[in-house]
């Protein structure tokens, strides 16, 4: 066997157990034999070289010999991913001039509108991970600042065709989406089984919490698998007529997760940014017919009408544009929807609305059919307004429920338990009155702290919503969680706020809970 010498600026690879994220991240010995650190000052990135494969990282030195020594180049886990080569491998090193498309950036944050060609070109380096998290946050800050009608369309053709494209056989395509920012608003889950089940195709990709307790793709996750290929997630929509995918896994709009990734710590929320996230997924899904949902509310993304009639116009005309006939319906974002908040208490909510349970949530029930309603009306063969009693007769009748037990079953069985925490603390009301107020963001806020998402059974069990009557001692909600200092942290978080406003007769102006 020939032993295959390194070059004099060369390094042998080495896996580092280090997670950085979105960041390529590569790490040399100060005492690195192939290669002078001085040499790399001034520069923020490294070009990594073998055979063909070419990849950009942050480098960083240690003087720790058992991390990585003085002949060896160690990858954290993304950039080993990404680089795809074996351990061992022999790289070149050499300092990374900043990506050409900056200039563009620099532009935007000077107050210059961008043409398309710059917008490309930013996209296609965020796909390629070649954007520190710094420029990242310029480009999402100073585009949030201003973004030209004409802008907004080039970056949602951009991102929509820098993953996979999705094709169907069908003429009519139809899908939903919310806007997000409600706890527990699992509509996807309800609706998708009884559009497939009347016969359309609604192929739904999802996403995985990032801020909130859990995305329709992490409750979706205990009842199947969500993480498909495209070429799997076909076969379900072949046989099922739809699917609750993880969107991440098949690869659609690659720099729109890249973004939220960095947006989300900022609590940037642009409209335009949105817009062109939800819209560039969508067009690359393949839709043909979209609804969205703008949940209104004092702790909802959207507070207002108005707000809301703004992005509805700035959606219909992007969707016009790309030839997505787009309906955009405004619904209640007071509170959260259903019971649970978290995982398994969520797919414990929509299992129950499908199998017709006497005590399934009536507003998630409710919210779930007049949604379906609007997608089954895109059928030709469906007089209009027959849509709701359609939804409910295949609800009713069993139909959703056997269309989601087969998809469940054509998506495959799901690695993660779906018990409950076994954790428990009851929330008490503070005083006698009626509900007037759920903070949705502290709700999520305690969910989280008990470990929702990651603990699939953490999270919180509603009791009361807006108008209840409930008396003092009476529990509003229950905390549930499997980590004790999880457990105690979200229980001391609830106890300090439990995000309930009561509004009673010694306290008209509503006291907390």
């Amino acid at each position: 066997m020939i032993e295959i010498k390194p070059t004099r600026h060369e390094l042998k690879s080495r896996r580092i157990n280090l997670d950085t994220g979105r960041e390529n991240v590569a790490v040399i010995s100060r005492r690195s034999t192939a290669l002078r650190p001085e040499v790399f000052r001034g520069f923020s990135r490294v070009e990594l070289r073998s055979n063909s494969k070419v990849l950009l990282a942050t480098l960083l030195l240690t003087d720790d010999d058992s991390l990585v020594g003085p002949n060896e180049l160690g990858l954290a886990e993304p950039a080993f991913h990404r680089f795809a080569e074996p351990v061992g491998t022999y790289v070149s090193v050499t300092p990374a001039p900043s990506p050409a498309s900056l200039d563009a950036v620099r532009a935007k944050i000077q107050g210059r509108t961008l043409g398309a060609s710059d917008i490309d070109a930013i996209v296609e380096d965020l796909t390629h991970f070649r954007y520190s998290d710094m420029e990242i946050a310029a480009f999402l800050v100073s585009s949030a600042g201003f973004m030209t009608s004409g802008e907004l369309l080039a970056l949602t053709r951009a991102m929509s065709k820098a993953g996979t494209q999705l094709k169907w056989n069908a003429n009519v395509i139809v899908d939903k989406h919310c806007i997000g920012g409600i706890p527990g608003n699992r509509t996807s889950m309800i609706v998708v089984p009884i559009v497939a089940a009347h016969g359309l195709t609604i192929p739904k990709t999802s996403s995985r919490a990032i801020t909130s307790p859990a995305g329709t793709a992490d409750t979706m996750e205990v009842l199947a698998r969500v993480d498909l290929s495209a070429e799997a997630m076909k076969e379900v929509v072949a046989a099922c007529n739809g699917c609750l995918v993880w969107g991440g896994h098949v690869n659609l709009s690659p720099a729109d997760d890249i973004l939220i990734g960095v947006e989300r710590p900022l609590s940037l929320d642009a409209h335009e940014q949105m817009v062109a996230s939800i819209l560039s997924k969508k067009l690359a899904a393949g839709s043909t017919h979209l609804l969205i949902d703008l949940p209104i509310g004092p702790n909802a993304k959207l507070t207002s009408a108005s707000e809301a009639m703004r992005l509805r116009k700035l959606f219909e005309f992007v969707g016009d544009h790309f030839g997505i006939e787009t309906e955009v319906v405004t619904t209640d974002g007071r509170q959260p929807i259903g019971c649970g908040i978290g995982p398994a208490l969520e797919a414990q909510d929509v299992m129950a609305v499908l199998a017709n349970e006497p005590l399934a949530p009536r507003d998630l029930l409710e919210k779930s059919l007049r949604l379906a309603a609007h997608l089954l009306e895109r059928d030709p063969a469906l007089r209009g307004g027959a849509g709701y009693a359609r939804a409910r007769e295949l609800l009713e009748s069993g139909a959703a429920l056997r269309q989601m037990q087969k998809i469940i079953e054509a998506q495959g069985p799901t690695p993660y338990r779906a018990e409950v925490g076994t954790l428990t603390a009851d929330i008490p009301a503070a005083v006698d009155g009626v509900v007037s107020t759920i903070d949705c963001l502290r709700l999520n806020r305690v969910a989280r702290t008990a470990g929702a998402p990651l603990d699939k059974g953490a999270g919180i069990k509603l009791f009361r919503k807006i108008g209840d009557r409930v008396d003092q001692g009476e529990p509003l909600y229950r905390v549930h969680a499997f980590e004790p200092s999880q457990f105690e942290l979200a229980v001391a978080m609830a106890q300090n706020d439990p995000g309930y406003l009561i509004d009673g007769h010694d306290s008209p102006g509503g006291v907390r809970a």
